[in-house]
């Protein structure tokens, strides 16, 4: 499940290496680009997880090992806690903020700056972007990846749309009680992956917060990396999905 802003598309060079070990899925979440209409407004991140718990029951999926990239990331946990993951690996995930300590805010300020400056970029994407050095300056400034140049420009410009059509920006993560809950006793097996060079949810501090809310994770260190891992190296991510899933020991 994607992050916050964008798409199931943000998966697509992550799911072919994934594909001869798994059936994959990548669903777009409620609200956002592609997925599924807001049925009722405001809307928080529990609307989200249970749109999201409807897509597994109507594919079938009761207990899938469940992958999510920080908003993804805190669906996957949630929908791990309502007992529907086989195991979850949760890539930079979001929810572990507080507003005491102004790592809620931080979190807030940094992504609505992402989508300001996504949507300034639309009308001049297609040019601009066409530059390597300014796809990798843009998206370092976006705090989305380290490597942006590796995305040819049509893609950049899509992450761009995606942001910008998110029609749930300004409701989503706006309550005080949409964080991740202490986990003591973990419903399946759990691993917090949290990206090296993440600038949006740097993880000294919101790495440290997840550590302490669920200190029964697996907790890794992906080398290299912003905030949305599968754009610099999703090879790296597809190996560390396939250890989490237990695949790669098959």
């Amino acid at each position: 499940m994607h992050p916050f802003l964008l798409s199931g598309n943000v998966w697509q060079d992550v799911a072919p290496l994934l594909s001869s070990y798994h059936q994959v899925f990548t669903p777009t979440l409620l609200g956002h680009r592609g997925g599924p209409p807001v049925r009722r407004r405001p809307v928080t991140i529990w609307d989200v997880i249970d749109a999201a718990e409807e897509y597994l029951n109507e594919h079938g999926l009761q207990r899938p090992h469940l992958v999510g990239n920080s908003m993804g990331g805190f669906v996957a946990l949630e929908l791990a806690r309502r007992g529907r993951a086989a195991t979850v690996c949760a890539l930079s995930p979001a929810g572990f903020w507080s507003r005491t300590d102004g790592s809620k805010s931080r979190a807030d300020k940094n992504v609505h700056r992402i989508a300001t400056m996504s949507r300034l970029s639309i009308p001049v994407g297609p040019l601009i972007f066409k530059s390597a050095t300014v796809r990798r300056l843009a998206l370092r400034f976006l705090n989305t990846a380290c490597y942006g140049d590796r995305l040819a420009a049509v893609r950049v410009v899509e992450l761009c749309r995606d942001t910008v059509e998110c029609t749930i920006v300004d409701e989503v993560f706006s309550t005080d009680d949409e964080q991740i809950a202490p986990m003591d006793t973990l419903p399946c097996p759990i691993t917090l992956a949290w990206s090296e060079k993440d600038s949006l949810l740097p993880v000294a501090v919101y790495g440290k917060i997840a550590r302490a809310r669920v200190p029964k994770a697996s907790f890794k260190i992906l080398p290299d990396v912003n905030h949305v891992p599968m754009i610099d190296d999703p090879h790296l991510v597809a190996r560390t999905i396939l250890e989490v899933t237990g695949a790669a020991e098959q």
